[in-house]
């Protein structure tokens, strides 16, 4: 360093009480002509000092992430995207938590409009199921919705994966494992309209679809106030009586 710069080291550092990591990252900050004023500061951790010390080597706007409200994990995610050149204002937000700042930032890597999603209301798992829909150009407005949890978005986006008319069962009165019983019914080529229906809980649903499939009459135990284990009595000796 040249004398400009070790004053201005000396300076930094018996203005504020920095711990050696902050020490040295401000030191090969001034070392590499960088603006260290962006973070020698001592409410930023050494992670985030880092964040912003790279971001200034690579000749990014760092102003967007060098805030303290940022975690360095969030940091980096920022600086990832800024290094691709994307629209980071989708993200660079304190209510979004690093994982949730991935998905949107490998949305806007891969192009995929993430306005379904790009919001701190979902989860980064629920995000995560939305991605993967506008991945494979599927209608993801089926599921891109937070009264559906991310075991629910699983079940509709595998009937959209699978070319289903998930229209049945995308709907939030439905549970997860009843969603994924109506879904077999598509699958199976049945018509699951006869027991889509939330008054039947999942085992109850799975009964009725069985009969089905086997070619018997399940009118006879198509009624909700049946439990399940009596309608699989009736179905078993209906299927040896057929």
């Amino acid at each position: 360093m040249n004398l400009k710069q070790e004053n201005l080291y000396n300076e930094l550092i018996s203005k504020y009480n920095f711990n050696d990591k902050q020490k040295t990252l401000i030191y090969y900050g001034l070392y590499d002509e960088l603006n260290v004023n962006w973070y020698a500061k001592p409410y930023f951790t050494w992670k985030q000092m880092e964040q912003i010390k790279l971001g200034l080597k690579e000749k990014l706007n760092v102003s967007i992430y060098a805030k303290s409200e940022f975690y360095s994990p969030q940091m980096i995610q920022i600086r990832k995207g800024l290094e691709r050149e994307l629209d980071v204002s989708w993200y660079a937000k304190p209510e979004f938590n690093e994982y949730q700042m991935e998905q949107i930032y490998l949305g806007l890597r891969d192009r995929l409009d993430i306005s379904y999603y790009a919001k701190p209301e979902f989860s980064w798992k629920q995000m995560a199921k939305i991605r993967k829909g506008l991945e494979k150009d599927l209608d993801v407005s089926y599921y891109a919705d937070l009264i559906f949890n991310q075991d629910k978005m699983s079940e509709i986006l595998y009937g959209l994966e699978k070319g289903l008319d998930v229209s049945i069962y995308a709907k939030p009165e439905f549970d997860t494992e009843q969603m994924r019983i109506i879904r077999y019914g598509i699958e199976d080529g049945i018509d699951p309209t006869l027991y889509a229906n939330p008054e039947f809980n999942a085992d109850q649903m799975e009964e009725i679809r069985l009969g089905i499939r086997n070619g018997i009459d399940v009118s006879i135990y198509l009624n909700p106030s049946i439990n399940w284990e009596e309608m699989e009595r009736i179905r078993e000796e209906l299927e040896r009586n057929k």
